[in-house]
């Protein structure tokens, strides 16, 4: 996130939110149609609704990822790793940084800059499934809702369901109860300034405070939104020193109000599995791969289904630094097919 310029940006994010809403997809479809003779979404992950069939959820990477697969561009590191699509990193500016391909740039700072980005997704049949902020809402309120919502916008635009939001108090002095009612008052004014779309916001369970269950429980109660849940990162509670078998009570309690994943795992040693640890005991040392990790991901699947989830399973492996670079697409494309397996067996 940058921290340059936000009072400059101000005007500019609340002055353009409105155009973007009365569009639409459809108007971005149509330039894209225009442009490149697409005439649909790509349907490959679509649900099947009235079919029967519960949805198809999409498998999904993290664009901060992909450069790690060696290859030229965004949408060919999304084809190596065999992902559907990706979640994309949105800074305060609007630029999406983690998308890369030669000679380009990509925000959602304009229309047309919205539209060119959708566009490059659809072109290679592949979607958004979230946009991602690094919020800072302790130190800049006004200039993260109004990104916020702005993003929002552009994600109704593009048909895109969820907006990831990062709710931490990194610089608060007050007690975290304050700090909840104050980031929930905050989160209420994003949904209503939203309310013209179907745009969902879910919060990380990340740091010390959305990862303790209690404070994550208030803020979802204290925003009282159904637009507003959880984007829920199965190892952070983990991390934060839950015991294993109490994830999958934790996954069920919240299971309703996601919207969005991180899918990542932890390998800790058997007699560390089930007891209460410190938080952020020996990450580093033993987060790894989804498919290596001590979360049943067939069970978290299970209670995702049964809650009635649509949205879609996105990787995010903070453990890709150990493996030698030649080795990260392989890692990558074998958490994709881990993941699509556990989607088609619950």
């Amino acid at each position: 996130m940058h921290d340059q310029g936000e009072a400059t940006r101000r005007d500019f994010l609340r002055g353009s939110v409105a155009v973007l809403a009365a569009a639409g997809p459809a108007a971005m479809m149509a330039g894209c149609a225009e442009s490149s003779g697409a005439t649909g979404p790509a349907t490959r992950t679509a649900g099947r609704r009235g079919s029967g069939r519960p949805p198809v959820w999409a498998i999904t990477c993290r664009d901060a990822h992909l450069r790690e697969t060696g290859r030229p561009d965004s949408w060919s590191a999304l084809k190596a790793i065999g992902a559907d699509g990706a979640e994309v990193t949105v800074d305060r500016d609007l630029a999406c940084n983690h998308l890369y391909a030669p000679d380009e740039k990509f925000s959602l700072a304009s229309t047309e800059a919205i539209d060119a980005l959708g566009c490059r997704f659809r072109d290679h049949q592949l979607k958004v499934s979230a946009f991602c902020l690094g919020n800072r809402f302790d130190t800049h309120r006004d200039e993260e809702i109004a990104c916020t919502v702005k993003t929002a916008e552009a994600a109704a635009r593009l048909g895109v369901p969820a907006v990831r939001v990062d709710i931490v108090p990194r610089s608060w002095k007050g007690a975290q109860d304050e700090f909840r009612k104050y980031a929930a008052e905050a989160m209420r004014e994003i949904v209503r300034q939203t309310s013209h779309t179907n745009v969902k916001f879910g919060v990380e369970n990340h740091g010390h405070a959305t990862n303790d269950v209690d404070f994550l429980r208030g803020l979802v109660d204290g925003v009282g939104s159904e637009r507003f849940g959880v984007t829920l990162d199965t190892a952070n509670f983990y991390w934060f020193g839950y015991p294993l078998e109490r994830l999958y009570e934790i996954y069920a309690e919240f299971a309703p109000h996601v919207c969005h994943t991180h899918c990542k795992s932890i390998n800790y040693p058997v007699e560390d599995r089930l007891r209460q640890r410190p938080t952020g005991y020996e990450y580093g040392k033993y987060n790894c791969p989804v498919y290596a990790g001590d979360i049943d991901f067939k069970r978290v699947g299970g209670i995702m289904r049964a809650a009635g989830y649509t949205g879609d399973l996105c990787i995010e492996d903070e453990s890709l630094g150990k493996f030698p670079e030649q080795q990260r697409a392989d890692v990558l494309k074998k958490e994709i097919d881990y993941l699509r397996s556990i989607a088609r067996s619950v």
